[in-house]
């Protein structure tokens, strides 16, 4: 990570804040700068950040060019994407939410896999968007009001039956409704890769990768309260106690009126954590 990229990534999404429209939000940059967050700080700034930046959207680039002129939305893409796949076991990999790789190996988690189609849609000026299934993320081609697609990049983009995204949705123990075959937006697109890439962290080795993605999160116009209390969380368990104690305790602040044990329990962490400081 970088001073540099954090600052870029903060830019591309402030226009999505609360006098910006969300869909203005590039989620192809917003993707490669949390890839460069994985990286080490030479790797992420000035001349080695930019390539990093450049060669991410020539790739995409070069996928767009490969779309064919005639044929269903659908199919065009599918011809230039062929061999995008995911497997049980790319859930394992931290690589398989950082875009470079999956554009490397052709291979990540729905939501990356999809957000490559949704991007290369864009570029080949064919209608596409996010689809956020509970327990899963597609992408809809067409018109979201009127006739459309789905599409499952995961299994190599394959059509998405109505009846196999309402099991899809049984399987998480939900029920598909109309909302959730709305486009998502790329704040929410991004917040659910950083919650996926929190979730993979959340072993000590691999704390470092949990800070930033946690802080990555709050730069977001948009995230829930609790972030807070897991930046502290986080900045735990790369030992660095002070810092942790404070957010902690100004968490627990602004929590203690609506959710005092919430407030207590943040606080008590807050405690431990100055503890280790002697």
């Amino acid at each position: 990570m970088s001073g540099a990229s954090r600052e870029r990534f903060a830019d591309v999404v402030r226009v999505g804040g609360a006098a910006g429209d969300p869909a203005d939000v590039r989620l192809d940059l917003a993707l490669l700068l949390v890839a460069a967050e994985a990286l080490p700080d030479e790797e992420a700034e000035g001349p080695a950040l930019e390539t990093l930046l450049a060669r991410g959207l020539a790739d995409l680039d070069e996928l767009a060019a490969a779309v064919p002129d005639e044929g269903r939305p659908d199919e065009r893409l599918r011809s230039a994407l062929v061999g995008f796949v995911g497997s049980p076991e790319d859930y394992a990999r931290l690589e398989s939410s950082l875009l470079p790789q999956v554009l490397r190996r052709r291979r990540g988690l729905p939501i990356l896999l999809s957000s490559v189609w949704i991007e290369v849609a864009r570029r080949a000026d064919l209608p596409a968007y996010g689809v956020g299934l509970p327990g899963h993320f597609v992408v809809g081609i067409g018109d979201p009001d009127g006739s459309r697609v789905l599409v499952d990049p995961f299994q190599g983009g394959c059509l998405l039956p109505y009846d196999s995204a309402r099991d899809i949705a049984a399987r998480s123990g939900r029920t598909l409704r109309p909302e959730h075959l709305r486009p998502h937006d790329p704040l929410d697109t991004l917040d659910r890769v950083l919650t996926n890439v929190r979730s993979w962290a959340r072993t000590p080795e691999r704390a470092r990768h949990r800070l930033w993605s946690t802080e990555l999160a709050l730069l977001l116009p948009r995230h829930d309260l609790g972030l807070r209390r897991e930046h502290g969380e986080a900045l735990v368990a790369v030992g660095r106690y002070r810092e942790a104690s404070q957010v902690l305790e100004d968490y627990a602040d602004t929590v203690a009126g609506p959710m005092p044990l919430e407030a207590e329990h943040a606080r008590r962490i807050a405690r431990q954590a100055r503890a280790r400081l002697n």
